[in-house]
């Protein structure tokens, strides 16, 4: 009997221990259940980061949440604005026969903002945050690709998951 309640100890103290399935979390104010994401502000020359970002957002708050995104901001329970501030792009290795860059880090700095639309009250804002991304660049001309498209593909998906995962931890 006393080796029954010692095999489901651990069983109990996993089930009340606050965990739960990943995904569909409602972790925002109740009256939130719909979120707008309106187009990006640019302060860079770069504009198709500004472009991805709003629906790479929407699909992560879609992905790991039961809000939904809505495209109108005055139907919205809140609003989440974004500006690019800057996008840095530096070599990181360099081929030794060529001198040539070999790899490449892309550096992203945005501020974001999340509103309550009702009251205007700010949920979560955060002025500067950085989110890099790393790519290498082929050497060798007959296999050149231009990489910078996917890497900033992965990038639009690293600021998504961090902005949705930065809000969600706030509450």
């Amino acid at each position: 009997m006393h080796r029954r309640a010692f095999l489901l100890l651990p069983a109990a103290a996993a089930a009340g221990c606050g965990y739960h399935v990943g995904g569909k979390a409602d972790l925002l104010p109740s009256t939130i259940r719909t979120i707008a994401i309106p187009p990006f502000g640019n302060e860079t020359t770069r504009y198709k980061l500004t472009n991805r970002l709003p629906g790479a957002i929407a699909h992560e708050f879609l992905a790991r949440t039961r809000y939904r995104i809505v495209p109108n901001p005055s139907e919205a329970d809140a609003v989440l604005r974004g500006d690019v501030l800057l996008i840095l792009s530096a070599p990181t290795v360099f081929d030794s026969t060529t001198g040539r860059a070999a790899g490449v880090q892309l550096s992203v700095f945005v501020r974001i903002r999340l509103t309550e639309r009702a009251t205007g009250k700010v949920l979560f804002e955060r002025p500067s945050m950085e989110i890099r991304q790393r790519y290498e660049v082929s050497i060798e001309e007959e296999q050149y690709f231009e990489e910078s498209g996917p890497a900033l593909d992965r990038l639009c998906g690293d600021v998504a998951r961090y902005v949705v995962s930065a809000v969600l931890e706030a509450f």
